[in-house]
């Protein structure tokens, strides 16, 4: 073997390495998130995934940047999903696509809800940018539903962040109960439109005021109440 292959193939053994660092990194963030919540220590990332501190921070300077990182395929099927519903012909259907793959998202990847929520704070000029177009885009949505006559006409692009806040709380709670997240996501649909709705609800939850979350601890998991 020549120097120069002997070069590149090092190259790609470091760069391999660094792939591999890198996704290990990011399956670590998100375990960790889901159990402690986005504001755990970055050091507990970094063991979790089995490598340095110093490693973290060459991949992810930041905090911000390690939970962009851990949810970016999230946040981009968030985006497909908006433009999806813009794009619908039946803006009212564009509206449920919406509302359910955020939701199903929040239920799926439990550190996402806490990623979802503190929304990504703008630490670039661009980022600021994408939001305040996924404002403006949700603005049109609403409106295009509303003009549609199937979405009420009090209804403000604001009830939306309501709704998604409450479904975090309630997966949050209830991170293994599926059928209430579906069941709430239905009420909450049911709710919106303009007028009543005979489509049946999803299956009830076999939850009783017996096993009633007493609280949330550690980044938003239950601690059910004993009896």
């Amino acid at each position: 073997m020549t120097t120069e292959s002997s070069r590149n193939a090092a190259r790609d053994t470091v760069r391999a390495d660094a792939r591999r660092n890198r996704e290990r990194l990011l399956a670590a963030a998100r375990a960790v998130f889901a159990e402690h919540g986005i504001d755990a220590p970055m050091a507990t990332v970094a063991r979790r995934a089995g490598v340095g501190v110093a490693t973290l921070y060459r991949h992810f300077p930041t905090r911000d940047a390690l939970v962009r990182g851990a949810f970016a395929r999230q946040m981009r099927t968030c985006g497909r999903a908006l433009h999806d519903a813009l794009a619908a012909e039946d803006p009212w259907e564009g509206l449920t696509h919406l509302v359910e793959t955020v939701c199903a998202l929040q239920r799926e990847e439990r550190g996402f809800p806490a990623a979802f929520l503190d929304a990504f704070p703008e630490t670039t000029a661009e980022h600021a940018r994408t939001r305040e177009q996924a404002e403006r885009d949700l603005t049109s949505l609403v409106r295009k539903a509303q003009a549609s006559g199937a979405l009420r006409p009090d209804f403000h692009p604001s009830d939306l962040v309501v709704a998604l806040v409450a479904h975090c709380g309630l997966v949050a709670a209830l991170p293994d109960d599926a059928k209430a997240s579906r069941r709430l996501v239905a009420y909450l649909l049911q709710s919106f439109r303009a007028t009543p709705s005979d489509d049946p609800l999803p299956p009830p939850t076999t939850l009783t005021l017996r096993g009633f979350p007493a609280t949330v601890e550690n980044g938003g998991r239950a601690s059910p109440r004993r009896g």
